[in-house]
């Protein structure tokens, strides 16, 4: 791992191979930039593949801000920017695949192409959520108990983690463990599940920030079929449920759909890190 200071804070980051393309591999809640351990040395023979620990994260610093979509976004773009990186490729999970897109939509005519899975692809409505996570996700987002469940009792590591990859080895999960040792270090994960734009049927979106963020990159997917963009899709229960693939066949131009196994949990990475790898190739493939 290299670590470089940016803005008021520091953040850890793998940086290897080399070749015509950058790839940048982006993780979701709550794990870190360990999640593409086994992605990584399957692409770094064809690209340079930078894989950060977002901020407050893994080994990355945890700053004085209120993590939100914004501040991530903000560090994301620091560190690309230290790195040299001009057009990548960017690929991500749960709130990395947000953050990708994000950054594409902010920086148009620099993104080679973009690989997604089990991520936010738009706002959505409480219904449109996958329904085994509902409860989980209003009680993360009520004052009081969200920072019972998700700062005392560490609710992310302890139990979701293994609720979706259950073959994840103590090991591993011990890593994920290690840089959230008490409720002030777990600020971040907390702050993730209260950054998703979400809507009673009928209501607005919110937080209405994040829900114009994603608006925007809906608008880039929309209006970009010259940028490569894949989809890949696992468990039908989770981001990536079937309602959402036809929303994205029907409103993203191109757009390659491609599955990676029903078994495969939301943390895609632990569960199907060759798959991944062989899409994000084929991606590198079409813009050689």
């Amino acid at each position: 791992m290299n670590t470089i200071d940016l803005l008021d804070s520091h953040m850890s980051y793998r940086d290897e191979g080399a070749g015509a393309s950058t790839v940048v591999l982006l993780h979701g809640n709550p794990t870190s930039s360990h999640i593409w351990r086994n992605v990584v040395p399957r692409l770094t023979g064809a690209s340079r593949v930078i894989a950060p620990d977002l901020i407050g994260m893994g080994d990355s610093g945890k700053p004085d801000i209120e993590f939100a979509f914004a501040d991530h976004a903000a560090y994301l773009e620091a560190l690309l920017d230290a790195l040299g990186v001009e057009d990548p490729v960017l690929v991500g999970y749960d709130w990395g695949g947000s953050l990708a897109l994000d950054w594409a939509a902010r920086h148009p005519g620099r993104t080679k192409g973009v690989v997604v899975m089990e991520t936010f692809l738009r706002p959505m409505t409480w219904a449109e959520y996958p329904a085994g996570a509902v409860e989980f996700f209003r009680t993360l987002r009520t004052p009081g108990a969200g920072e019972r469940m998700a700062l005392e009792e560490n609710w992310f590591i302890e139990n979701a983690v293994r609720a979706t990859n259950g073959g994840i080895s103590d090991e591993d999960l011990a890593v994920y463990r290690k840089p959230y040792p008490d409720p002030a270090s777990r600020r971040p994960l907390l702050a993730w599940p209260r950054q998703i734009p979400l809507a009673e049927e009928g209501g607005p979106f919110e937080p209405a920030a994040v829900a114009e963020r994603f608006d925007a990159y809906v608008d880039w997917m929309r209006t970009t079929p010259q940028v490569p963009k894949v989809l890949l899709t696992a468990s039908p229960y989770g981001l990536g449920s079937p309602a959402m693939v036809r929303w994205a066949e029907d409103h993203i131009p191109a757009l390659q759909v491609a599955d990676i196994g029903e078994e495969v949990g939301h943390h895609a990475p632990e569960d199907a890190p060759g798959p991944i790898a062989e899409a994000v190739l084929g991606l590198l493939d079409r813009l050689a």
